[in-house]
């Protein structure tokens, strides 16, 4: 075990969202339903990857949450604003705000945010989404949108964005609802600071976004850094 650091944990879920939406306004409503411990099949799944690349047996899941039902139920709602092109050459700017809400045993929070976005032939769409709660934003919403126009089906655009969560309970580190377990003392402001460029051809998006979250809980030596890669096809 070591005491100063998140619990091991593991959480595996399905999700099922409905958004609601036209050309300037986007609201999701999003449940999610699953389970955090061993029968998540982290454990397993992170030691068959080892295995797969030949490293190290991975070493604490003795230590890691119990078994507990998780639920999730979030509000998200964005804004596209400000759009602004820039002469005849099809180079434009937009802004998009977003805020919502996170109820239930896994996350509770409410956030605030936004993102901004510059290139060329922009997305009709809300921006870019992680793996994260009220995701599923990266969908067209306009005829406009280069993935379904015929006049033309190439977008390069540059973003950068910042999310503000201010939490009420965070399982991962909070540790188990009903159970003893380990945990830590999280902070309750955590933000995630990202920047980010878009490609699409045809009807493909793909999307790197690079991602500075500070720290999530007292003890930790650094904010964390990470990437993250999406593919969304639209049909």
């Amino acid at each position: 075990l070591i005491a100063d650091d998140r619990p091991y944990a593991g959480w595996t879920y399905l999700s099922a969202a409905l958004h609601s939406k036209n050309m300037d306004l986007l609201n999701t409503f999003e449940l999610s339903l699953g389970v955090v411990g061993p029968a998540s099949l982290a454990e397993e799944t992170q030691t068959w990857v080892h295995e797969q690349i030949d490293s190290q047996d991975p070493q604490g899941w003795d230590n890691q949450l119990k078994n507990e039902p998780g639920l999730m139920l979030v509000w998200q709602r964005f804004w596209r604003i400000l759009r602004h092109h820039f002469g005849g050459g099809g180079f434009a700017w937009d802004l998009i705000p977003h805020a919502g809400v996170s109820l239930g045993n896994v996350f509770t929070y409410a956030n605030l945010g936004g993102e901004v976005r510059f290139g060329y032939n922009l997305p009709i769409d809300f921006g870019t989404s992680l793996i994260r709660p009220g995701g599923g934003t990266a969908s067209p919403v306009g005829r406009q949108d280069p993935r379904l126009s015929s006049r033309s089906d190439v977008s390069l655009a540059f973003f950068a964005g910042v999310d503000g969560r201010a939490v009420a309970r965070n399982l991962f580190l909070d540790g188990n609802t009903w159970q003893d377990s380990h945990s830590v003392d999280k902070n309750p402001l955590v933000a995630d600071i990202s920047a980010g460029v878009s490609l699409i051809y045809k009807r493909i998006k793909l999307t790197y976004t690079h991602v500075y979250r500070t720290e999530e809980f007292e003890d930790q030596d650094q904010a964390q850094v990470f990437g993250s890669i999406s593919l969304a096809v639209t049909f």
